[in-house]
């Protein structure tokens, strides 16, 4: 017997050798995936093998080995067997038209799927439904039920699944059905990391023979790809390409567990938009609205980005210099969506445009730069939705109807969080889903909520468009919940009104004879005495600021005479002050509320005194040097002394001024 053997040699190619056992003639099947010439070294040198691909290679060893020691179940055959592989975009689906035969006595009412554990652990959906032939009305789609089984004396590196027939298929009888396989993570970049320049080439790999634990009388095999270049690809016998599109088959009369490996090595610029997390908070208010908020944190999972990134490059040639990037996404919202933002941490971003009609409401985003392999990006979409499209009552009992997964297109969620918040007072609460979702309950306080609202968490993993089906949740309310709100607002209002009613009405000054009262009245009694005894000073200070004015007059006109008359003016002024501020000044003093202040203002009228004196023994020098006809120069020269003591005494009573008014 012989065993797989995996070779890879590296000579600007890789080459693939598979040996395995075989009723037939011994099989050897040669596969060559022709390398990306940019994305290698000189034609000398040896291609290093990654640990994922020496994992591939033992994995596909112990598969080899398992699913030719296997049995078959001999009691149904595959009489027919089209299959449809769709690589278009980075979701990979595969379509499967099967028609299936009874050749044993027994009735069976079961079909058995098989799938590679490597693959099975991809799938994120699969549905089986009843074949309708071309030019039929096409009635709802009613799938099959779909279980995941572990049959007896099975190889395990297969994983299997039970497709339940609508009734038992007797001896000889036939039954035709549709089996729609969606993956995941199963197109893998070669190589995985590029440059901004270089386009984006994955490989992806399948049988040519569909694997069944049945044998097949006859199948073909379509690959669909997003365009025609293709870099490589596995021929076999009966090969064909047309344009964007592989045909393997048609292959007859092959034994059960056939497999045949095949390879796809192309181009694939699509947008590998995959969303790590998704979290959706469905938020129900019965005043009309549902509110939807989605948290995305996106990550381009396609090959990484290497090298530098030129925004000048990219936009003068998106297509060349960005190829393998994705610039915007698609969101179907449904057509009534109304008040919709979309942003991130940084606040609003405005690169996004909405349109509708009748039937749906299409979002299109571009988030804040282009998205390149490994790049990563967070943000948030919301919107709302009319209550009366999504919230219906049925035999007693409310329940939303709405879609489970995002509106975004050929969108990968690993991980998906659905919260739907109810209504505070929601009881009785149960939830009908489509297909298996972790499930828990949780409790949201909001505004003018006493208990808080409950959340009922809807979980799942490996998410696909397919997901997006409708799920509903079922709740009991009662109506009268609904004024518990608007009566918590008026009574709010109400009793606030009514406390300032009393406020205004009530008297609630402190007690006259309480020391704290006594202590205030002294105090509001000491800041009138200083603001008055402020006021004294400044008016002296005006009567200082007049003199000065008057000698500037006399050095202009040297009229003696308004000099002396301004002089005796001020003195006249300036006695009366100084008898207004001596029983201030008692005043201050024997009140105990002004001992921190009282040397301050002590302070201050002594040197606004003191500032007097001076002022007008400078009046009284310039006028008896002009008396006696002296110089200008002379007279200046006597009074500059004075001058720079005047000018320093004036900045401390400022000061004191200030300070006083800021104690």
């Amino acid at each position: 017997m012989q065993w797989p053997v995996l070779m890879v040699q590296a000579r600007l190619s890789w080459r693939l050798l598979l040996t395995v056992p075989d009723p037939d003639p011994v099989h050897n099947y040669l596969i060559t995936l022709t390398t990306y010439k940019k994305r290698f070294t000189r034609e000398s040198q040896t291609v290093e093998i990654c640990p994922r691909m020496e994992s591939s290679r033992f994995y596909f060893f112990l598969f080899a080995l398992a699913i030719f020691a296997s049995p078959a179940l001999s009691d149904l055959l595959l009489s027919k067997v089209d299959r449809r592989i769709y690589l278009t975009s980075h979701i990979v689906r595969i379509s499967s038209t099967l028609k299936v035969e009874n050749a044993g006595p027994e009735t069976v009412s079961e079909v058995l799927l098989a799938f590679p554990e490597q693959q099975a652990k991809n799938m994120a959906y699969l549905m089986a439904t009843p074949h309708e032939g071309k030019g039929k009305v096409k009635n709802p789609v009613v799938a099959l039920p779909v279980e995941v089984v572990n049959p007896k004396d099975m190889p395990p590196a297969l994983t299997f699944f039970s497709v339940s027939l609508p009734k038992g298929l007797a001896e000889g009888g036939s039954f035709t059905f549709d089996v729609l396989a969606v993956f995941t993570h199963a197109l893998r970049p070669i190589p995985e990391q590029i440059t901004q320049a270089d386009i984006q080439l994955v490989l992806f790999q399948d049988s040519a023979y569909y694997l069944s634990p049945y044998a097949v009388k006859a199948q073909s095999l379509t690959v669909k790809l997003p365009d025609s270049r293709i870099e490589s690809y596995t021929k076999l016998e009966s090969t064909k390409i047309h344009g964007s599109e592989i045909k393997y088959g048609p292959y007859e009369n092959l034994p059960a567990f056939s497999y045949s490996p095949i390879a796809v090595h192309f181009e694939s610029n699509q947008p590998f938009a995959v969303a790590q997390e998704l979290v959706r908070e469905i938020e129900i208010s019965h005043w009309g609205n549902v509110q939807v908020t989605e948290h995305y944190k996106l990550v381009h999972g396609g090959a990484q980005s290497k090298g530098e990134f030129s925004r000048l490059d990219f936009q003068a040639r998106p297509n060349v210099r960005g190829a393998s990037a994705f610039r915007y996404l698609v969101a179907n919202l449904p057509p009534r969506a109304h008040s919709v933002y979309y942003r991130d941490e940084i606040g609003n971003i405005s690169t996004s445009h909405l349109r509708g009609d009748s039937k749906k409401t299409e979002l299109l985003i571009e988030p804040r730069y282009p998205m390149f392999g490994g790049w990563r990006t967070a943000f948030t979409i919301g919107y709302g939705l009319p209550l009366q499209d999504f919230l219906y009552e049925s035999e007693g009992k409310r329940f939303l109807n709405i879609t489970y997964s995002s509106p975004m297109v050929e969108l990968v969620i690993d991980t998906l969080i659905v919260k739907v918040v109810l209504p505070e007072g929601s009881s009785d609460i149960s939830v009908a889903a489509p297909f298996h979702v972790e499930q828990w309950q949780e409790t949201k306080i909001s505004h003018l909520d006493i208990d808080g609202r409950p959340v009922i968490v809807l979980k799942k993993t490996n998410v696909v468009p397919e997901h997006n089906q409708y799920f509903q949740v079922y709740y009991r309310f009662n109506k009268l919940s609904m004024l518990r709100e608007p009566l918590m607002l008026i009574s709010g209002f109400f009793f606030f009104f009514v406390a300032c009613i009393v406020y205004m009405h009530a008297d609630i000054s402190i007690s006259k004879s309480s020391a704290s009262y006594l202590a205030k009245q002294q105090w509001e009694e000491v800041q009138a005495v200083i603001q008055q005894v402020q006021n004294i000073v400044s008016r002296c200070l005006a009567i200082h600021d007049k003199l000065e004015a008057s000698l500037r007059d006399l050095y202009r006109t040297g009229d003696i005479q308004a000099c002396k008359a301004a002089r005796k003016a001020a003195d006249g002024v300036l006695k009366e002050l100084s008898k207004e501020l001596k029983p201030l000044l008692t005043t201050l003093q024997s009140s105990p509320s002004a001992a921190q202040i009282l040397p301050k203002v002590e302070e201050l009228v002594a040197k606004e005194r003191e500032l007097q004196e001076k002022v007008m023994v400078k009046h009284s020098t310039v006028v008896d040097g002009y008396e006696k006809k002296s110089g200008a120069r002379d007279i200046e020269n006597r009074v500059a002394l004075q001058q720079q003591k005047l000018t320093a005494l004036r900045q401390e009573v400022d000061d004191l001024l200030e300070l006083i008014d800021e104690i």
